[in-house]
């Protein structure tokens, strides 16, 4: 599996967050523009990123496997960057973009290596996000006013029935993409780590 480990200056070990990339048969990959974005600002909050591509993407090896595979690379992910030196285990985050949070969150939910996460864009029409329903970590979920995929009434009535560790947010006139709303997104993902991954915020759940 191809990654690229992003971390702070400094001594660690850091905090971490995983990011996931959107759906790989349209054009998905680790070199996302909000993936990129989402990196760099938790990078200056001295916040390790890791991204990757999924299985069939760039140099990681495999093929597309409807979200069950690529389930298991977001694992994988989880494995390898627990295990670095450089990386606090108890503090690291997972954040999926579109399918990218689609793929992951159903097979990362439940993981105790796990301690927040945020879904960016959750394409709520194409796929089943009920396992976050009683997810008791923390949870982040944004998404545009303009989401052709997700109109912002269906996300807000999602969102409302999620449980109390939910946030959530609808940031008026970005779109699917996010083009030039990078910054914006990218600190409030960002945000919202630095709280979940602070010692005072820890959840053990």
């Amino acid at each position: 599996m191809e990654g690229i480990l992003h971390l702070p200056d400094g001594a660690g070990p850091f905090p971490a967050v995983i990011a996931c990339h959107p759906h790989p048969l349209y054009g998905g990959s680790m070199d996302n523009n909000v993936v990129d974005a989402v990196c760099e600002a938790l990078v200056q909050a001295s916040i390790a990123a890791f991204k990757f591509n999924f299985r069939g993407v760039g140099r990681s090896q495999g093929r597309y496997d409807e979200g069950r595979g690529e389930g298991e690379d977001a694992k994988s992910a989880i494995k390898y960057v627990s295990a670095l030196k450089e990386i606090d285990a108890t503090h690291i985050g997972l954040c999926g973009y579109s399918a990218g949070a689609a793929f992951s969150l159903p097979a990362c939910c439940d993981d105790g290596r796990i301690a927040a996460i945020a879904a960016i864009a959750p394409p709520l029409a194409m796929f089943d996000f009920s396992c976050i329903a009683n997810c008791n970590k923390p949870l982040l979920l944004v998404s545009g006013s303009y989401d052709d995929f997700t109109p912002a009434e269906r996300f807000i009535d999602f969102c409302k029935n999620l449980g109390d560790t939910a946030e959530h947010e609808l940031i008026e006139g970005a779109d699917h993409f996010w083009g030039g709303y990078e910054p914006t997104l990218a600190e409030r993902v960002t945000a919202f780590f630095a709280k979940a991954l602070s010692d005072s915020n820890r959840s053990d759940s």
